[in-house]
């Protein structure tokens, strides 16, 4: 095994910066220190390394593959350090301690109430929310970016401990004016006609739609149309652009007002689970134990059920 005990913060934050700014000049202004100085770290680097770091390319730097791994230790140990940096602060000002919660960008109709609820039952703990779509939260597990995620199906190739806490309803939501109001036997080839609109690749909502679109039309062509938030999606099914396949959790009060209309298709609603998890090989802080423990004793009042006259059209 190679020995790395000579590698040093200093020479990572170089290469980092370099690769960021795209030139030496760059890094060096970006850190505060001369140009000199970053190419002195970046050679002792590449002689820890044994080989070079960067290919030269007309836009500037481009890590080889041995850099890319420096590159990759450089911003996990960035990570690390601010994570300490807040944890510290917390318990400078009193804090019990800081939660990263991080949660894929439908739960955000959700844990904000979530949070705050916690926030008056322990006072002294932070909770820091990160919200993202499902290709970005997963990211975030990888590099062990959060203490605590929600999110639906956990990934199958990271190791997790997970505690299912309540269904997590999709329906097929269309302005209150559509011609299918009312029709109580909606056929695939009723649907054919219709346009939806679908959140960005990489969305679990997105992924969803799609294997249930393939199975209700045996492998036709669905007419897509790509937006990149929920909010917009409601918004753009109201104004008559289209039907969509969303979390019921995202558009309650939609349906409560008459706003949308959940339409009534067999196989619908699909409901999935929502999950609160953690890696196996990340120690929970005592605060994030806390958390959890909150989280999955009230996961009732959280998760509400959502019974069938929720969705009637």
């Amino acid at each position: 095994m190679t020995d790395f005990r000579g590698l040093t913060w200093k020479q990572l934050r170089a290469l980092a910066a370099t690769v960021e700014a795209g030139s030496v000049s760059g890094a060096a202004k970006a850190l505060r220190v001369t140009p000199p100085a970053i190419t002195t770290q970046l050679k002792l680097l590449e002689v820890e390394a044994g080989a070079p770091l960067f290919d030269r390319t007309t836009s500037g730097f481009a890590p080889t593959d041995i850099g890319a791994e420096f590159l990759a230790a450089a911003r996990d140990i960035e990570r690390i350090v601010a994570q300490t940096s807040e944890r510290v602060a917390a318990l400078r000002s009193g804090a019990v301690g800081s939660v990263v919660f991080g949660v894929v960008s439908t739960g955000k109709y959700l844990a904000p109430s979530m949070v705050a609820r916690f926030r008056r039952a322990y006072p002294d703990i932070r909770v820091n929310l990160a919200v993202g779509n499902r290709s970005e939260i997963v990211r975030g597990l990888e590099r062990s970016e959060y203490d605590l995620l929600l999110m639906g199906r956990p990934p199958a190739h990271i190791d997790v401990e997970s505690v299912p806490l309540g269904d997590h309803p999709h329906v097929l939501i269309a302005p209150a004016d559509h011609r299918l109001v009312g029709d109580s036997e909606i056929l695939p080839e009723d649907l054919l006609q219709e346009r939806f609109l679908a959140r960005e690749p990489g969305s679990g909502t997105r992924m969803l739609m799609e294997r249930f679109l393939e199975r209700l039309g045996g492998g036709r062509p669905f007419d897509l149309t790509e937006m990149g938030s929920n909010e917009t999606i409601k918004q753009s099914v109201m104004a008559g652009l289209g039907v969509a396949i969303i979390s019921a959790h995202t558009c309650m009060a939609e349906l409560k007002d008459g706003k949308l209309v959940a339409l009534p298709v067999v196989g619908l609603p699909l409901v999935r689970q929502w999950f609160l998890l953690h890696r196996v090989n990340r120690q929970l802080t005592r605060a994030a134990e806390i958390f959890r423990s909150y989280v999955s004793d009230n996961r009732r009042d959280f998760f509400p059920k959502i019974g069938p006259s929720d969705f009637r059209a």
